[in-house]
């Protein structure tokens, strides 16, 4: 999966509408530039490529009293609140070695019912599970990684990791279920947007 569509998705609907130099701004803002590739040519092509596929409607507003061409603002079209939902279940029970995606899943897990975000993150702890059950077919983390040579550093580190993300998952989980966070549904939730006129501190550069 591209962190990429869940982020521009994500960002567009927590504004309604929005055009792009507003989606740039947030997910700079999220610090998306840094542990994803949501640079400024892949957010604009994001945008434009999504709109082409019926997942956008991309709305032609005014050009500025600056002057220049008009501005696109971007509205999720049904399609694309479906295709939207869909990546944030899925990016919310994977697992792999990537953080892009689990960054962005977890940053627009309020956008679900508690109950089934609960739910999500269970299953995402036995997959977990799971994976480190398949490395361990062929590692034995009590032998030491000296077993395989310095290959077995490697396997170390992956089934350190996938410990260390288990524990993290299940204390998540403990805090929304303790009543952690507004999910939908439950009255207004955290707006972390960058307000239109605000200075980015977490811009590149």
């Amino acid at each position: 999966m591209s962190a990429i569509r869940l982020l521009v998705l994500g960002a567009v609907r927590q504004h309604g509408r929005a055009h792009g130099y507003q989606v740039r701004g947030d997910l700079e803002y999220w610090g998306a530039h840094e542990w994803s590739n949501a640079k400024p040519g892949s957010i604009y092509h994001a945008l434009k490529q999504m709109a082409k596929q019926g997942l956008l409607h991309a709305h032609e507003i005014a050009p500025s009293t600056a002057g220049g061409p008009p501005r696109t603002e971007y509205e999720l079209t049904d399609r694309g609140t479906e295709e939207y939902f869909a990546l944030l279940r899925e990016a919310l029970v994977t697992y792999d070695q990537r953080g892009d995606v689990k960054t962005a899943a977890i940053g627009f897990m309020v956008d679900l019912p508690r109950a089934e975000a609960v739910a999500l993150l269970k299953e995402r702890t036995r997959r977990i599970g799971a994976w480190r059950s398949s490395v361990t077919e062929h590692y034995v983390p009590e032998d030491g990684p000296e077993q395989l040579g310095h290959i077995g550093e490697i396997m170390n580190m992956w089934v350190h990791t996938a410990d260390s993300e288990a524990e993290w998952t299940r204390g998540l989980v403990e805090r929304i279920e303790k009543g952690a966070y507004t999910f939908a549904g439950e009255g207004e939730p955290f707006a972390g947007l960058l307000a239109d006129d605000a200075e980015n501190p977490y811009a590149p550069g």
